[in-house]
């Protein structure tokens, strides 16, 4: 299992990067959960992270406007964004969600075919009259996106789990898997969450405030001592 980390700004992606993620995905995270960076932001950190380490890039808690959002990935790939990652914040329907997808992987896929895009849901869909986060992986599947995603849409304190049991995750993970797909997992993760999510064989786990100061995602800054131990203890689950 991967481990995502999601830096603000260069500093920030200089403790993941030093801590040892896997990838290191550039959020913003006031403007929401998968709240978009500047893609000046992105190219910098795509320029200082080594070649052999994934950088992803949000493109927002999206809205129902399938035009805009495939330019804005397209955006996100020009900056120097190896996986475009898209948060279907305003999409109602499975046939709304697969056409804000679709018009994503052609603008990413038609520059550069190795580029990986994500379709991402809320666990916690039903407080924002989004997509059923169930449906993600039929999403991804049918827009011929790479990986089917869950978040939380609130910051509230609740976690992933506290949304969806352990139970329908792993429907999730294996239906995703069902369709050749790789599966991340975020939404407030606790370190002592990680082993579940392993277990079920999730792909790539997706954090930040369990890798800052504090543990707060907004006031907290990430530290490479903090992604260090997260990276060591998935490391204890091979």
């Amino acid at each position: 299992m991967l481990l995502l980390v999601s830096p603000i700004d260069k500093e920030e992606a200089v403790e993941a990067i030093e801590g040892g993620s896997d990838i290191v995905d550039v959020k913003n995270p006031k403007e929401g959960s998968l709240g978009a960076n500047f893609p000046w932001v992105i190219k910098e950190i795509r320029e200082m992270t080594p070649k052999d380490m994934l950088v992803s890039a949000t493109l927002g808690d999206v809205p129902y406007k399938p035009g805009t959002i495939s330019l804005a990935a397209y955006g996100a790939l020009t900056a120097g964004a190896d996986y475009i990652k898209c948060g279907l914040f305003g999409t109602k329907n499975h046939k709304e969600a697969v056409e804000v997808m679709e018009g994503i992987v052609k603008a990413v896929k038609g520059e550069n075919e190795d580029s990986i895009v994500v379709a991402s849901g809320y666990a916690d869909a039903h407080r924002i009259g989004a997509i059923d986060p169930m449906e993600i992986p039929s999403v991804a599947n049918d827009s011929g996106a790479d990986i089917a995603m869950l978040d939380t849409a609130v910051k509230d304190g609740k976690t992933l789990f506290d949304h969806l049991p352990l139970e329908k995750l792993k429907i999730f993970v294996d239906e995703a898997h069902g369709y050749g797909l790789k599966t991340a997992l975020a939404g407030s993760v606790k370190k002592e969450q990680l082993k579940d999510l392993y277990d079920m064989g999730c792909d790539i786990v997706g954090v930040r405030g369990v890798a800052c100061v504090g543990g707060d995602r907004n006031t907290g800054k990430i530290h490479r001592d903090a992604v260090k131990e997260l990276k060591s203890f998935l490391d204890s689950f091979k």
